[in-house]
Order: structure tokens, then C-alpha cells, then sequence
């Protein structure tokens, strides 16, 4: 009896055990893991373990390099070499060397030292807050449509180099020289959090899986010398700890005093209690005083539109054509003119544009 129940106990632990390690391996293999922009295996928001992963499982492979010597180790002419701008990209002679390596390239976000070095051929045309249709025939962009790049820069050729631009400028691509370069100006649909936008994983796929292989070099730290194994608190002189230290005991002292002179919170009283109609109507006076019927004609059809869009059906921020296209489809005439039409020049102007905003809010309602 007694070696029946210690073989039974015997199992009950080893099956305890069992569980507890598999339940140990999945809260590793499932733990966040932090790191840098656009860091292969960081799976925080800027991260791009998605992106990485998605690549491997449609059978794209990935070298991750973690410096300068793990890229010109893996280079190959059929390859294409990933190189996303991070504060640790800095070094001229590093640029030179990955300008010299063969295979195509696709940078993400370059800085103007990069770009310069990496595609001479490009010049930067300003910044825009883009996201919308391609507008060009490049295949891997005509298939993922539309994408938002959030506050992304714009670029140009330089007048000598056939490029394609796409998206206003925030995705172009050249060839020379038999080697293909694709910049893009914002790193935010590639990352973890941005994979979730519309069109967004579509053109990260197309734009990194172009090849079989790719090498993913987005360094998170400093090369070079002996600062390639130096963190930015070891290349530090030792009298900025002692200093930060200081500071630290000196904001927690002065927060301890003056906390006790303020002593506990008091609930303060409005003095006065200003009716609605009487804000609007000062507004309206300030308007009137300074002539600024345009602000006062934006604010009505503003304050019109928002009232509408729920009536339409529609959500927020929807295009004017869309707007103008719902409304026409419900009340059949086009109020494009009065919802979205120049300033009034005139007071009589501005008050005949109120009467048709009220005009037009009746009708959508009646109908």
C-alpha cells in the first residue's frame, strides 16, 4: 500500500513539474520585450518583432544584424539591405561602408546624412501629414492602396535619375547602376502599433519582401572604437553621476518644503456662472469688432457640419465629397458651396450664409 502511494505521488509531482514548466516557457516565450526603433525582436509600439515575423512566415529570411560586420558579412548582390535610421546610426565611415556593399536597399526614414550617402540620387521636397491613395504604377504600393504614414518627409529626384514617387512623395523608388533603392520617409506603418493601419502591413510586406533574403540593420547602439561596447552612461564623466544625484536630492527637498507650505487642497468656488448665450453672443461681438467673418464662417459651418455628420450616418472627419455626397443623395441638391465654400466678403454675406446652414440643418432633419 505504502509503495502504491508513492508511485502515486511520484506521477502527481512529475505531472506539477511538467506544468510548471511549460507554464514557465510560456511566459517567456510571451513576455514584452522592450527595445529600440525599429529593433527586429522589441516588441514594444516602435518595435518591429511583427514585421519581422510576419516576413519569416512567408518564408522571407531574415538576418538581424547587430553591427556594421554582421551586415558586410551577410551582403550579397540578391539581397536587400534593410537600414532603418536610430540615434546610434551616425558614423560617416560606417555610412561608407554600407554605400559600398552590393544588393539592393530600402531605408526607412533617413536622416540627410544617410539619404546622401545611401541615395545620392534623392532630395528631400518637405513634410507632409500623409495618407491617402499611391498615385503612381509601383506594383508593391498599387496593391496595399491606401496607407497612412502619419507626419512622414517627401522626396524628389534630382533632376538626372528617372524616380517613382508614390504617396505625395513619402515613397520613392530608383534604379542605377543595376542596384534598386526604395526610401520612405516614416518608420510609423512598419512599426508594431502601425502594422494595425489600413494598408499599412500590406506595404511593409511589399516593401521588405521584395527578395528572399533581407538583412535588417537598425543599430541600438554606437560603433566604432571602443564605444561600439560602451553604453551612452559609461562614455559619461564620472562627475555628471555625482551632479544628476544632487540634483535629484535637491528637486525631492524643495518638493518636501513646499508641499508643507501649500498645506491640503481646497475646492475653490467659481466666481461667477457665465450664461451660454452670453459667451456666444461676446464671441460674436470680438468677430464683428475685428472683421474676422472668415473665423466666424468657419466656426458656423464647423459647428453645422458636426451637427450633421450624425444625421448623415457618417463618421469622424470624413472628406468633403463625402459629406457633399450624402447630402445630396438626402436632401437632392449640392451644398458643397455652402458648407465648404470661400469667406463671406460681407456682413450681409455672412448672415445670408447662417440662414442657409439653418436652412440646410431643417431640411436634413425633416427629411
Amino acid at each position: 500500500m505504502t509503495k502504491q502511494r508513492l508511485r502515486t505521488a511520484r506521477w502527481v509531482f512529475l505531472a506539477l513539474l511538467m506544468i510548471a514548466l511549460v507554464s514557465a516557457l510560456g511566459a517567456y516565450l510571451t513576455a514584452p520585450r522592450p527595445g529600440g526603433l525599429m529593433e527586429a525582436d522589441s516588441t514594444s509600439p516602435d518595435g518591429a518583432h511583427a514585421l519581422v515575423t510576419l516576413l519569416r512566415d512567408h518564408g522571407v529570411a531574415v538576418d538581424v544584424a547587430e553591427d556594421l560586420d554582421d551586415v558586410i558579412a551577410a551582403a550579397r548582390p540578391d539581397t536587400l539591405i534593410l537600414v532603418a535610421q536610430t540615434f546610434f546610426l551616425l558614423d560617416d565611415e560606417g555610412l561608407n561602408t554600407l554605400a559600398a556593399l552590393p544588393g539592393d536597399r530600402l531605408l526607412v526614414a533617413p536622416s540627410a546624412r544617410t539619404r546622401e550617402r545611401l541615395a545620392p540620387s534623392i532630395r528631400l521636397d518637405g513634410s507632409i501629414q500623409f495618407g491617402g491613395q499611391p498615385m503612381c504604377e509601383l506594383r508593391e504600393a498599387v496593391s496595399a492602396g491606401d496607407v497612412h504614414f502619419g507626419l512622414s518627409e517627401s522626396y524628389r529626384g534630382d533632376g538626372d535619375t528617372p524616380v517613382t514617387r508614390c504617396y505625395d512623395g513619402a515613397l520613392v523608388r530608383y534604379t542605377e547602376s543595376g542596384r534598386t533603392t526604395t526610401v520612405v520617409g516614416s518608420s510609423e506603418f512598419m512599426t508594431n502599433a502601425g502594422l494595425l493601419g489600413q494598408g499599412s502591413a500590406a506595404l511593409a510586406m511589399n516593401l521588405a519582401g521584395t527578395h528572399g533574403r533581407v538583412i535588417w540593420y537598425a543599430p541600438q547602439r554606437l560603433e566604432g572604437g571602443s564605444a561600439g561596447e560602451a553604453s551612452l552612461l559609461d562614455l559619461a564623466p564620472r562627475q555628471i553621476r555625482w551632479m544628476v544625484l544632487q540634483l535629484c536630492l535637491a528637486v525631492v527637498l524643495v518638493a518636501w518644503w513646499r508641499g508643507r507650505r501649500l498645506g491640503p487642497l481646497v475646492a475653490e468656488q467659481l466666481p461667477v456662472v457665465v450664461r451660454a448665450s452670453e459667451t456666444v453672443e461676446g464671441r460674436a461681438r470680438l468677430y464683428r469688432a475685428h472683421r474676422a467673418r472668415d473665423r466666424a464662417a468657419d466656426a458656423l459651418r464647423t459647428a453645422a457640419r458636426a451637427r450633421l455628420l450624425p444625421r448623415l450616418g457618417l463618421g469622424h472627419n470624413p472628406s468633403p465629397s463625402a459629406v457633399t455626397a450624402a447630402l445630396a443623395q438626402r436632401i437632392g441638391r449640392d451644398c458643397e458651396a455652402v458648407l465648404y465654400g470661400p469667406a463671406p466678403g460681407t456682413d450681409a454675406e455672412l448672415l445670408e450664409l447662417a440662414h442657409q446652414l439653418d436652412d440646410l440643418e431643417r431640411q436634413v432633419t425633416q427629411s
